[in-house]
């Protein structure tokens, strides 16, 4: 039976409309939180899930990129423990797509200091500029055996 450790949340937006952030190609922060690990078994993992909604006009193959980090400073300095990549739909030239996108996963085994820090990014590929629409949100929990 496992042992529940810590859960959190980083609720960045909980609704549409906000927070009406531009996203390109550098990955950008929506989420981040802190895990108590101590007291935990042989055995840690750390689940996760994390929502962001894109809006853009797509008119050439375009993807959502959501990679979760493990420490803190973002991909290729903390260790990025998850990626996710989600194709736009092209509905045509001058049409908005608006798209919730959710990921789900896992750390398994991570090294144990007691204290564990995530951090949610997300970024585009093949168009320019992409918007945050909300809603976003990043949880974690903490288990062991």
């Amino acid at each position: 039976m496992p042992t529940y450790l810590d859960d959190q949340v980083s609720q960045n937006s909980g609704s549409f409309g906000s927070p009406l952030t531009p996203v390109d190609g550098a990955p950008l922060l929506f989420g981040t939180l802190g895990l108590i690990t101590s007291g935990a078994g042989p055995n840690l993992r750390v689940q996760f899930e994390a929502t962001v909604t894109i809006s853009a006009i797509v008119s050439v193959a375009s993807s959502v990129i959501i990679q979760i980090v493990r420490g803190l400073g973002g991909p290729g300095v903390g260790t990025t423990v998850y990626t996710a990549i989600h194709t736009l739909p092209l509905l045509g030239v001058g049409v908005l797509s608006t798209e919730v996108i959710t990921i789900a996963g896992s750390d398994f085994l991570p090294p144990n200091p007691g204290f564990l820090t995530y951090q949610a990014f997300v970024s585009v590929t093949g168009i320019a500029l992409a918007t945050r629409v909300g809603p976003e949100s990043f949880h974690a929990l903490a288990a062991s055996d």
